[in-house]
């Protein structure tokens, strides 16, 4: 027969607090905050827009188009050809069909230019989509 020694386990506590969990905790509450923010879209370029007595907030903007003061427009923060507008315009279109375009048009741009891209947004979103950013006086 054989005998079981009957030994006890020393466990020796060092003081030391295990943070795997908490970084995991971390991590998952990163990736959530990431995923469901909502990012601030921008045009690439500052411009001075006119001033106006009306103005409200749109209530989903899916595109924004720029017009600085050289009369160059922007969209995603690259200079875009108006030959190459709707292409960009459909393909953010695409991206979130319920939103708007909103126009940013500098203080110091023309009129042409303003048409120019108003008349191709009106070809590809509804003309009741499409709004003039301005600044509340």
């Amino acid at each position: 027969m054989r005998r079981i020694a009957n030994t006890e386990l020393v466990v020796e506590e060092d003081g030391a607090i295990d943070l795997t969990p908490m970084l995991d905790v971390v991590f998952i509450m990163l990736i959530f905050f990431i995923v469901t923010a909502v990012f601030i879209k921008e045009t690439g370029v500052e411009v001075s827009r006119p001033n106006a007595k009306t103005s409200s907030k749109p209530v989903q903007v899916s595109i924004l188009v720029a017009i600085d003061n050289k009369n160059r427009i922007w969209v995603d923060g690259k200079i875009v050809d108006i030959r190459a507008l709707p292409a960009h315009i459909e393909r953010l279109g695409a991206e979130n069909p319920g939103g708007s375009l909103v126009m940013q048009a500098d203080q110091q741009s023309n009129i042409h230019s303003f048409k120019q891209v108003l008349d191709v947004s009106r070809k590809i979103i509804d003309p009741m989509k499409i709004q003039l950013a301005t600044r509340r006086k």
